[in-house]
C-alpha cells in the first residue's frame, strides 16, 4: 500500500528550530529542486498494489535516503543516523520540519546497501 505525498513544502515553511535558517543555496536543497519527484513517485506508487498490509515508505524518504547512502557510502544505520541529524537531509527527504527525536526508518529493517 501507498501513501502520495503533499509535495516538497518551501524551505520558508519548513519547521525549523528558533535560531535555525536553512539557506537555498545548500546542495540537498539544491539538489531536491533538480529531482523529478512527482514523476518517479508515481512509477513508485504502482509497485505497491496490495490494499492490506504496512504503507510504504514515501518515495521521498526511500530514494533520498538511497542517493545520501550512495553520496556518502553510509552503512544502513549511518545513513538513518545522518538523516535524523542534519536538517538539509530531512529537507530533501520532505519532513515538514526537522525532528532530531526519531530515526526515519529502522535501519535493520531497511536494505539500502550500496555495496551490496
Amino acid at each position: 500500500m501507498y501513501k502520495y505525498s503533499n509535495g516538497q513544502i518551501s524551505l520558508s515553511d519548513f519547521k525549523q528550530p528558533v535560531g535555525m535558517n536553512l539557506k537555498e543555496s545548500s546542495r540537498w536543497v539544491k539538489k531536491a529542486q533538480t529531482i523529478l519527484w512527482l514523476d518517479i513517485e508515481h512509477r513508485y506508487a504502482a509497485l505497491f498494489t496490495n490494499r492490506k498490509g504496512n504503507v510504504a515508505k514515501p518515495l521521498r524518504l526511500a530514494l533520498g535516503a538511497c542517493i545520501i547512502q550512495a553520496e556518502y557510502g553510509y552503512s544502513d544505520e549511518e545513513t538513518a543516523l545522518q538523516i535524523q541529524e542534519n536538517p538539509y537531509l530531512q529537507y530533501f527527504c520532505e519532513y515538514p520540519g526537522y525532528d532530531d527525536e526519531h530515526l526515519p526508518f529502522n535501519p535493520s529493517l531497511w536494505s539500502i546497501s550500496v555495496n551490496a
